[in-house]
């Protein structure tokens, strides 16, 4: 599992949002599913070779997001998205973000079609790989 995780010590994200922003990606994009087991803190933490303060505290950010459940002496699972709450304040995040790209879209000269398509060509990535893991 960790194998798809990639560390940029030149990054300017914290080493934990990395971790924590990688797996709610592959969540989002199916490669994890509902139940999925995440790796022991200590095991991801000496795959990564990094703290294994830094890998528990990635899981705990996800755990506030709703993304995965700690189970004491199970491990760590990725949660139903039934079960995850709907949090207006993580809506207003994205509609902030959405906002952020459209402004950089236009400023960069993308008509409105333009950046239609590509935000349907991304989200169709994502929909594709939930589809594809669930016929599997």
């Amino acid at each position: 599992m960790a194998l798809w995780i990639q560390i940029s010590s030149g990054s300017g994200e914290p080493i934990y949002v990395q971790v924590a922003q990688q797996i709610s990606e592959a969540i989002a994009k199916s490669e994890l599913a509902s139940g999925d087991k995440l790796p022991a803190v200590r095991k991801l933490a000496s795959e990564l070779v990094i703290n294994p303060n830094t890998v528990a505290r990635a899981y705990t950010r996800l755990e506030q997001a709703g993304l995965v459940t700690t189970k004491t002496g199970s491990g760590t699972y990725v949660s139903d998205p039934k079960l995850r709450k709907s949090d207006a304040a993580d809506i207003n995040i994205l509609t902030e973000r959405m906002d952020t790209l459209i402004t950089r879209g236009l400023n960069l000269g993308l008509r409105e079609q333009d950046l239609i398509t590509m935000f349907k060509d991304r989200l169709a990535k994502f929909v594709n790989r939930q589809t594809e893991r669930k016929n599997d």
